[in-house]
């Protein structure tokens, strides 16, 4: 689909290497770069893998609606693997539980005024509010207008229900439709192109799909290399941490 394709389109500008195995032409010298202060890793904990074995915030309902709209959004296409099989709705599921989800870098006490747009929205919502209150006016809303669940749509009917959706079509109580679309555009992305210790981006799909090399230490072997195609295999935190 196109919105698959959009999303390639927006991220290949952040990286030039594409995947294979690590790619060092024949008889080429590593330059060694000398002088400055010796770069000490910073102290403090290292993150811990999601288990994705285990949901911490969704329910099995609210699991399944997000999955069928992360699925639309990013479908299984001749590119890579739908966003519920990349673990997308893992991604999501665990931010939820953390200091995302609790709005934790948000001042939360009032009282609430309009500002500027430059100022940003002004709410005491947090993200795990926004799901939880969005998916299930969502699934009401669904159940009026259609007799039956997103889940239960056809992937047109889907399309379409999605597009109201994030034109701020339907009142879903607190807050508009538009809201609860725009938090999970942001977090099935997110969730894509993270990296796979946080649940998303399954064997670093998202990231060999727009030939992102991951999270390397540097590329010192590769910085001389003009005019060639340089060929790295991604790297993730689970392989270093």
């Amino acid at each position: 689909m196109e919105r698959r394709k959009v999303i390639k389109s927006g991220l290949v500008l952040i990286a030039s290497a594409t995947v294979a195995s690590i790619f060092r032409p024949a008889g080429a010298a590593v330059k060694v770069f000398t002088g400055g202060e010796r770069w000490l890793s910073p102290t403090g904990p290292v993150p811990r893998a999601v288990d994705a074995s285990k949901r911490v915030f969704f329910t099995e309902r609210e699991a399944e609606l997000v999955q069928a709209v992360y699925d639309r959004l990013i479908p299984a296409d001749e590119l890579s693997v739908s966003a519920s099989q990349a673990g997308c709705v893992i991604f999501t599921d665990n931010q939820l539980a953390g200091p995302y989800g609790a709005a934790q870098h948000r001042y939360k006490l009032g009282p609430i005024v309009n500002g500027t747009p430059e100022q940003g929205e002004q709410t005491l919502l947090t993200p795990a509010d926004i799901y939880r209150k969005g998916l299930a006016a969502m699934d009401r809303h669904c159940q009026q207008r259609y007799g039956k669940s997103f889940t239960e749509l056809t992937p047109d009917q889907q399309d379409h229900y999605l597009e109201q959706m994030e034109a701020g079509q339907f009142n879903y109580g607190v807050f508009s439709s538009n809201k609860l679309f725009s938090a999970m555009l942001t977090n099935v992305k997110e969730g894509f192109l993270a990296d796979p210790l946080y649940g998303g981006n399954k064997n670093m799909v998202g990231w060999k799909m727009i030939g992102f090399p991951g999270a390397r230490y540097d590329y010192r072997d590769y910085i001389n290399i003009k005019g060639r195609r340089v060929e790295l295999e991604p790297i993730s935190l689970l392989n270093i941490s």
